[in-house]
């Protein structure tokens, strides 16, 4: 076991227990880091902390929550906001659920936006107050390239109507909020993967081995390309794409529209109508 010589920063991630948020995890101990580890399931996190303590030394502390529930997220902020030494929050946690809306039931809808949308905000909302007071600290907010996928069908793609307009929230919120603190030191950033190998699809009902290998990437290079843009300072991290003019374009277009529509007169033709 590594010796602890200087104070390390500490992480808290969530969904921590498989996937994307276990290879954040992993990385984030190895690059010295300790670690808050939340997601649902006590006994993973148990298992995957010990290994973590005896890989890379990390301090792990481990808080089993279902942040659909009020009650045990605020559990997750209240840690959040009392503990000065985090120095990165990682929105992790998440699930799919890919069907066609009318198939979907409320309260499954519901736990979709209060994971995605009510949790990434309020968690984000115990962190960031601290970490503008200390000038420093990073918040990856993790949502998928479906954020960017409104006007495609399905199928080829999943159903999702409820899964993709809450990533789609996470963009906006996490661009906005970069918008805000970018004077305090304090990074925001929302991870926007494709096809990932985790047992993600697995629970959607999606069969990975059915689709080409070349378009699944792993946990691990996941990770590796959000770190590396937090660094580059991109707000938006696609970890695929390789040309990120096409990303500038459009957020130009989109800046574009907004200012093309902001004449107080009718459009011609809906006037015509």
């Amino acid at each position: 076991m590594h010796a602890h010589t200087t104070v390390r920063p500490r992480a808290l991630v969530t969904g921590a227990s498989a996937g994307i948020g276990e290879a954040f995890a992993s990385r984030l101990a190895a690059d010295g880091h300790d670690l808050v580890l939340v997601a649902r399931r006590r006994d993973r996190l148990d298992a995957f902390a010990a290994r973590l303590r005896d890989a890379y030394g990390a301090a792990v502390d481990v808080l089993a929550a279902d942040l659909t529930d009020p009650v045990e997220l605020r559990a997750v902020e209240d840690r959040l906001g009392g503990d000065e030494s985090i120095a990165m929050l990682v929105n992790n946690a998440g699930f799919g659920a890919y069907m066609p809306f009318v198939e979907l039931a409320p309260d499954r809808a519901e736990e979709l936006i209060r994971l995605h949308v009510v949790a990434v905000t309020r968690l984000a909302r115990a962190v960031l107050p601290g970490m503008v007071a200390r000038g420093r600290g990073a918040v990856i907010n993790v949502s998928s390239l479906l954020a960017f996928s409104a006007g495609m069908p399905a199928p080829p793609l999943p159903f999702r109507a409820t899964y993709a307009a809450c990533k789609g929230y996470i963009n906006t919120f996490s661009e906005i909020l970069h918008g805000e603190v970018p004077a305090s030191g304090v990074k925001v950033q929302a991870l926007c993967p494709g096809v990932v190998r985790t047992e993600f699809h697995a629970l959607t009902g999606r069969d990975l081995n059915q689709m080409p290998t070349a378009a699944i990437m792993e946990p691990d290079a996941v990770v590796h390309a959000s770190l590396a843009a937090l660094h580059l300072g991109e707000v938006i991290c696609i970890p695929a794409l390789d040309d990120p003019t096409l990303l500038s374009q459009y957020q130009e277009s989109r800046d574009r529209l907004i200012g093309a529509s902001r004449s107080g007169s009718m459009a011609h033709r809906y006037a015509r109508a």
